[in-house]
């Protein structure tokens, strides 16, 4: 199983990008590499700028960057590499939060080509695959054999397995499944020589047999870890903090406890004395050790069910002293949100509403899950937890007899409980909205990931908290407390500004005093996500002189001359980690966009705040299958880093802070290569944790490129389709006709750029506007009505679909609202916007806006029937003016479902009960899932008959005029292909969309005759 794309889009002949620019750094390094290897290999400034950057605060250039097929690919590279002392870097998703995949170095992209699921084996419970498989996407395949890979960090599916065995990853529920090490089986590696071996299970014997410190790589490895098993040991185990959670440094703990057959720290079982998994002692070692090509993971049964309660504290003090009690009821995971992110959430349009479930006086809350044989077990364990920490609750359920019970005071002030999927999800959603809460901030200070995942004993947490919270008093700045709470690994971010030198102190600072306080309470500088940058320099002071010693002598055996990613976990005296160097933002860094922005920026820092809100989790990147939501089609259509939301926010900012040649931004290889291929679908303005708006960023970049180079005919007809439309109505039939002679569409698509194979709008002579005159306007007076409204005839609906205006006039007057469609209005602006022609845009703005309040005013509502242009009102306009009046248009405009379902007015609609038999496979329009406004249609077509199938699907890949432009259509294809799979794995009879765009590339599906209705239309259609 992979993940290819079917097609690469840039293979197009017609295409006008490759992913990269044409400045080369290296060429003789690139060209050699080429020469060696059948991967590709890039050294352009683009690529090499894109991979310097991951989800950390960190950035660091690298050499190069290759993108291996195989196995011999990366020995080729390593043996070249080996040869010039070229460090070395493998990286999976680029979602580690301490800097471990960034380095001065070539680095390995392994997500792209080497992802396959090599085989699943449900009887033996192991599956087989190479470092770049997405874990979502193998919990995916999984699926069908009730299994999963068991360690679940936060990010699964977009982080890879190889960095999840880099980091020894694990998760909210590390309580019941520890970590990556605990399910490494055996893996294939490329030694630092290039050597490819096998690490698995071996004895002592086996071990000492195959140690020789004078012999081959492999030989001195097993003669390095032969020793420290023999002399290290006593310390190891004395040293080590006993904790299940604890990723600091080297997995020698593992190492030990294997060969003794002695308990891991946490409790974990070890096994038989007498053997040692080597494959174990890459777990955690981030790349320095050797390059994992292959692994084989054993799995875990997903459980039958689950049950969750949400305990609610007065403060966090009072949340973390109740956390060793519940621990003793066994729970799966013990997750922890505190007073600023529930304040935080409560502010939000998404989080908002779960936290109104909440008591009065909640400062804290404590989710705690189990796992259930079934819905009985679930409620008798949450009845337990409760009869114990909150007696007078009344829970669901019975606890059994033999539940555990505390002497410990009742702290709680109240519980919830959630048995159902959904409400489990919804309580669920109030403690993952942490993270997205934290990234949203556009200011120069950020919370900052580089003591986040401290991990202590749990009976150590209460006094931790109260002795950090003073740590960063002392420092003068404050953090939330979120995540783990029962294996002791709380996410604490501090607010940090590292533009200044009082901010690196403070960086300096609290880490330096967080990890004295970590080492006095038992704990482990990192629980989680891993050494890095940013805690590397902390090991020391951890474990000591001689284990410091030790883990050079354990780099140094495997690999001799510290070039696999140098600088991470250990560093030799000479060439230390600082924790303050190599940051993305620092006192040197300078922002110069180059143009004075055109649009209203409300946000913190305006532009340039948006510009660097990126902070690279690569959200951006999960798959439609296991991610679901809009963003990002492009990457998911092409799996090219530049084309992630990640990826361009990455390469704008580079190019307004100097890493990238003055004024690239605005240059032709930049449109082109990054700001070309986002489709303006706006997905990332709500599926990014940070809500990166990068359609707005490329509608400011696009409009200053206009400025300064011009525009072609093409964008300049695109963003006229208005008036061309108009044309094409007075014309037809004979406009229609003309696309239709021979040779007509290659001579449009040779000058103009439109793509030949793409079907042309067809234009109506008679309007909607002109439909409704002739019929007399309103049927149903002002006077007599409920309510009033008045429908925006948009260019689609009114030159090329008057079909979905005729089926609104209808439902809205069967609702007995008075509908008026006015003759003056023109477009909306929508085509100029998405063109990047903003004063174009900002003018046919003001005048709607003239025409349409003062209606507003007088108590009508405006309704939209194309979802792009309904955003175009209610958002898009608040960001072209700044106006007291577009902002009450803006709030009375609505898509026309969604006004049906605002006011529930198809609940005084008769319909047919037998007339709506059709089930129905619903693609919302991405503009609209932007907004949050998607659903309406859906309940509305359910109310009105209709099964319905809502798919969780991305952009169909039209994006307006984008499939239409000829170098583009391949790309659009790629999308669209994406969208064809979840349609034809839905059981509904018909397709329905409400964007136009969405409807003509579902038309352009494979084996399909039909342009697909709008909802409203089938909404009429189920009219008595």
């Amino acid at each position: 199983m992979s993940l290819e794309p079917s097609v690469d889009p840039a293979a197009d002949g017609r295409a006008n990008y490759d992913y990269r620019s044409d400045e080369v750094d290296r060429p003789a390094l690139v060209d050699d590499l080429e020469r060696l290897v059948d991967c590709d290999v890039r050294g352009d400034s683009y690529s090499r700028e894109l991979y310097a950057t991951d989800a950390s605060a960190y950035e660091v250039t690298p050499m190069a960057v290759a993108v291996p097929e195989s196995t011999a690919d990366v020995v080729g590279i390593v043996e070249y590499c080996a040869e010039r002392e070229i460090p070395v870097l493998p990286r999976g998703g680029g979602t580690s939060l301490a800097g471990q995949t960034v380095n001065r170095a070539v680095v390995l992209d392994f997500t792209r080509h080497m992802n396959d699921i090599l085989e699943i084996d449900p009887d033996g419970r192991t599956a087989t695959v190479q470092p770049g498989t997405i874990l979502g996407t193998l919990n995916e395949a999984l699926a069908t054999h009730d299994l999963k890979f068991a360690p679940d960090p936060a990010w699964g599916d977009k982080s890879a397995i190889g960095g999840a065995i880099g980091n020894n990853s694990t998760g909210s529920h590390s309580l019941k499944y520890g970590k990556t090490d605990a399910y490494l089986e055996e893996c294939e590696a490329v030694l630092a020589d290039g050597t490819v071996t096998t690490f698995g299970e071996v004895t002592l014997e086996e071990l000492a047999d195959r140690a020789d410190p004078e012999g081959d790589l492999e030989e001195r490895i097993y003669a390095e870890v032969d020793r420290i098993v023999d002399e290290e040991a006593d310390l190891i185990e004395e040293t080590y903090p006993d904790l299940k959670r604890n990723v600091s440094g080297y997995n020698l703990d593992r190492l030990v406890a294997e060969a003794r057959g002695s308990e891991l720290p946490g409790g974990e079982d070890a096994g038989e004395p007498g053997t040692v998994n080597l494959a174990r002692l890459l777990a955690g070692s981030e790349g320095t050790l050797a390059i994992v090509t292959e692994a084989t993971v054993s799995l875990e049964p997903v459980p039958e069910t689950k049950a969750v309660t949400l305990l609610c504290y007065p403060d966090l003090h009072e949340a973390m002293r109740d956390v060793e009690p519940i621990l003793a009821h066994d729970p799966a995971a013990v997750e922890v949100l505190d007073d600023v992110l529930i304040d935080l959430a409560r502010d939000t349009a998404e989080f908002g509403p779960v936290t109104e479930m909440l008591p009065e006086g909640t400062n804290a809350v404590l989710l705690v899950e189990f796992y259930a044989e079934d819905a009985d077990h679930g409620e008798e364990q949450v009845a337990g937890l409760l009869a114990d920490r909150l007696p007078s609750a009344t829970p669901a359920g019975e606890p059994a007899s033999d539940a555990p019970r505390s002497d410990a005071e009742t702290l709680a002030l109240e519980a919830l409980e959630a048995y159902e999927k959904a409400e489990r999800a919804q309580l669920w959603k109030l403690r993952k909205s942490g993270l997205p809460i934290l990234l949203s901030r556009t200011t120069d200070e950020k919370h900052i990931s580089f003591i986040e995942d401290t991990a202590i004993p749990p009976e150590n947490l209460p006094t931790f908290v109260e002795e950090f919270e003073a740590i960063l008093e002392a420092h003068d700045t404050y953090a939330s407390f979120y995540a783990h709470a029962g294996p002791g690994v709380l996410h604490v971010r501090p607010l940090v500004n590292t533009k200044t030198e009082i901010g690196l102190e403070q960086l300096h600072g609290i880490a330096d005093d967080v990890t004295d306080l970590v080492v006095e309470l038992g704990g482990s500088v990192s629980g989680e996500h891993g050494d890095g940058r940013a805690r590397t320099q902390w090991n020391h002071k951890l474990y000591g002189d001689e284990l410091w010693r030790t883990f050079q002598d354990l780099k140094t055996a495997f690999d001799p001359d510290w070039l696999l990613n140098p600088g991470q976990v250990v560093f030799r005296d000479d060439d230390p980690t600082d924790l303050r160097e190599h940051l993305r933002f620092d006192p040197d860094y300078e922002f110069e966009a180059g143009f004075e922005p055109a649009l209203e920026w409300e946000n913190d820092n305006g532009m340039q705040g948006m510009v660097e809100l990126c902070h690279g989790c690569g959200g951006c990147r999960g798959e439609q299958e296991t991610t679901g939501g809009v963003m990002c089609p492009t990457y998911r259509a092409s799996r090219e880093e530049i084309t992630a939301t990640r990826g361009r926010a990455n390469a704008l900012r580079q190019a307004m802070s100097g890493d990238l040649e003055p004024e690239e931004a605005v240059s032709d290889e930049f449109v082109e290569e990054v700001m070309g291929l986002c489709i303006g679908c706006k997905g990332c303005a709500i599926d990014c944790p940070s809500e990166v708006d990068m359609a707005k960023l490329k509608a400011e970049v696009t409009h200053e490129y206009h400025q300064r180079n011009g525009a072609t005919l093409r964008d300049r007809l695109f963003a006229n389709v208005a008036t061309l439309s108009k044309w094409g109505s007075q014309l037809a039939p004979l406009s229609n006709a003309l696309p239709k002679l021979p040779g007509a569409r290659k001579a449009l698509e040779a000058t103009v750029g439109i793509a030949s194979d793409r079907p042309l709008p067809t234009f109506r002579a008679t309007t909607f506007r002109d439909w409704f005159d002739r019929r007399g306007g309103a049927r149903v007076s002002e006077q007599a009505a409920d309510r009033s409204v008045v429908l925006y005839p948009d260019t689609y609906t009114n030159y090329s679909h008057p079909e979905a205006g005729k089926a609104a006039v209808r439902v809205l007057e069967a609702a007995n609202v008075h509908v008026t469609v006015p003759d003056e209005l023109g477009d909306t602006g929508r085509p100029a916007f998405s063109k990047g022609f903003l004063e174009k845009a900002r003018e046919t703005a003001r005048e709607n806006v003239s025409k349409l309040a003062p209606l507003v005013e007088e108590g009508r509502d405006v309704v939209v029937i194309e979802p792009s242009d309904a955003v175009m009102f209610q958002l898009d306009y608040l960001d072209l003016l700044s106006d007291e009046r577009a902002e009450r248009v803006a709030a009375a405009t609505y898509g026309v479902c969604e006004y049906v379902d605002s006011f529930r007015l198809d609940e005084t609609i008769a319909f047919d009960s037998d007339g709506a038999a059709e089930s129905l496979t619903y693609h919302g329009h991405c503009h609209q899932k932007a907004v949050a406004k998607d659903h309406h249609a859906v309940g509305v077509l359910r109310r009105a008959g209709y099964a319905v199938d809502p798919l969780d699907s991305g952009c169909c890949g039209m994006a307006g005029s984008f499939g239409y432009e000829a170098e583009h259509a391949s790309m659009s294809d790629g999308i669209g292909e994406i969208l064809y799979e979840q349609v034809d794995a839905s059981e509904g009879d018909r397709v329905v969309a409400p964007g136009a765009s969405c409807r003509t590339q579902l038309e352009h599906r494979p084996d399909t005759d039909e342009n697909p209705p709008t909802p409203i239309e089938l909404v009429a259609e189920a009219l008595e």
